[in-house]
């Protein structure tokens, strides 16, 4: 069973009901920890659809990174902005150019040669965004 702290922080961000109360007349807040432990727990089946699927995993990891960064879950295409200046020249660049096709909605296929080309240095920027995840404290 998937864990829900990310999706209830999300629903008591929002705090928008389509039928009765609130979420947060209903719903504590998620505490830091548990949020923290989410969203790391899916890296590893993250990490498996690297090559199929670049664009979305790298946005990904830099949600992961932001929201480790402000306990916030924030946009993927705002999580990239914030955090691209902590990866090196390339791999700013190319989590940057995943951004620009997010907020274009061009998938990867649709990227064409160029970007199927880019699997070695988007494997580089995972690389790079792991190792900043892995520089918070889960708790």
């Amino acid at each position: 069973m998937p864990d829900l702290a990310p999706e209830v922080t999300l629903a008591l961000a929002g705090n928008r009901a389509l039928f009765g109360p609130p979420p947060s007349a209903v719903m504590d807040p998620v505490p830091r920890g548990d949020l923290r432990r989410a969203v790391v727990a899916g890296i590893p089946s993250l990490l498996a659809d690297l090559d199929g699927d670049q664009r979305n995993v790298l946005l990904t990891l830099a949600r992961i990174l932001a929201t480790l960064e402000t306990d916030k879950i924030l946009p993927k295409h705002e999580a990239a902005e914030l955090v691209a200046h902590r990866l090196s020249p390339a791999s700013r660049e190319l989590l940057l150019t995943a951004r620009r096709m997010y907020l274009e909605g061009v998938s990867d296929e649709a990227a064409g040669t160029a970007w199927a080309g880019a699997k070695p240095a988007a494997h580089e920027a995972a690389t790079e965004l792991i190792s900043e995840i892995a520089g918070f404290e889960p708790g």
